[in-house]
Order: C-alpha cells, then structure tokens, then sequence
C-alpha cells in the first residue's frame, strides 16, 4: 500500500480524493497548510510521495516545493493549482515538481499519475541488475539508483523525472528521441496537447548539467522531432 502525503486546504476535495485513492489501495495522510505539512516531513519518515497544492493559506506551495527539493531531491512530488496558469505549471515543473495536474482534476487522472511517478520511483530505488549500477556517456557518469550524476568530480543531485529522462536520452545518446517517446518511456503517460513537461525537465537537466567541455550543450533540441544527448567521448 503506496503511502501518500496530500498537503492542500481544500477539506471537501480531500475527502474526495482520500475516498477514491483508498478505494484504489493508496494510503492517503493530509495535512492543510505548508507549517504542518513541513513539521511533518521533518518529523516522521517520509511518504512515498507527496502531492501538493500550489495554493496554501499559510503560503505558497511552490516555496515548500523549492524546501523539498533542496531537502529530498528524489521524493515525488505532483502538483496541484486550482488556478490553471500556464506560469504556475511551468513554475512548478522549473522547481523540480514531477507532475502537475490542474484543479479540478479527475480522480482517475491523478491515481494514474501517481502510480506512474511511483513505478518510477520504485524502480529507481530497487536492487535489480537492470538498470546498470552506473551509465557512463564521455564525461558523465549516472546512478540511476542513487539519482546522482558525478561530473568534474562534482555530485549532482536530480529528481525522479530528471533522472528518468536522462537514462533514456542515454539509452541512445548521439541519437534524437522524438518528445512522444520520451514522455511514455520516461514519465509512463501520452504527450498531450500543450504539454509542457518534458521540455521543462529538460531545461532543468540543461542548467543542472551544464555543457560539455567545449561548450557545446549536452542535450540538443532537434526541431520537429525531439532530443538527443551528446557528448565528447573520453579517450
């Protein structure tokens, strides 16, 4: 049973969504403002994930998001914004969030969501043979286990969706992968109209690598069909 932290003020849509994602064998723990939601993750072990609404009456959930990637980069986290702005989800994907659904949203929706970003979640910490303990490209070295790439020495620390996205690029690196692909082999749902994710995770992959040696960007977008990731092969 996947333990699930829902942190949103709305007490009539928590009761809905704790009825549906019991029914579908989640274990659902809410709380209704960023104070206690922070006193209990620092408190008590941690969810499995943790879904989050961007409006908070003690806050904004963005700033608690940004406490939790610095705090637990590899924890999952959905969003949720009654709102719809276009900047907020591009907000919430630039600081790290897995997934961003708009309110209100379908309970089918978000229960596929969360056992996609939980699959992936598992997957990343289980102790099977497959995938390799690391992924070297050139310069790059990445622990799909720990979540960490090592460049330069340097530890760098990246989320699920990060994480997934990069192993795939680099399941064929020097090769584009169109953005539908990368959406189902990485974040395991369709691209949708005006879905923005993949580019988002990709931008923050861009900033967080950083270019290759000879300032050639590591990810390449190749217009009309997707990305690539490229390299300087170490002699």
């Amino acid at each position: 049973m996947n333990h699930v932290l829902l942190v949103d003020d709305d007490l009539d849509l928590c009761a809905l969504l704790i009825a549906w994602l019991e029914q579908d064998g989640f274990r659902i723990e809410t709380r209704h403002d960023t104070h206690s939601a922070l006193q209990r993750l620092e408190q008590q072990p941690l969810p499995e994930a943790v879904v989050l609404d961007v409006m908070l009456p003690d806050g904004n959930g963005l700033e608690l998001l940004r406490t939790l990637r610095a705090e637990h980069p590899s924890l999952p986290v959905l969003m949720l914004s009654a709102r719809g702005e276009p900047t907020d989800r591009i907000l919430g994907l630039e600081l790290g969030a897995d997934d961003y659904l708009s309110k209100p949203c379908d309970p089918r929706e978000l229960t596929a969501r969360l056992k996609a970003v939980l699959r992936r979640s598992q997957l990343a910490g289980s102790e099977q043979p497959e995938p390799p303990a690391l992924l070297r490209y050139g310069d790059l070295e990445y622990s799909p286990a720990r979540g960490t790439v090592i460049l330069a020495g340097e530890e760098i620390s990246l989320t699920l969706s990060e994480g997934k996205i990069l192993e795939v690029l680099l399941s064929q690196p020097e090769e584009p992968i169109e953005k539908h692909e990368l959406t189902e082999r990485a974040l395991e749902r369709k691209l949708t109209l005006y879905d923005r994710s993949i580019d988002m995770h990709i931008s923050n992959l861009r900033r967080k690598l950083g270019p290759n040696a000879n300032g050639e960007p590591r990810i390449v977008s190749i217009r009309g069909r997707g990305y690539l990731y490229t390299g300087t092969p170490e002699h």
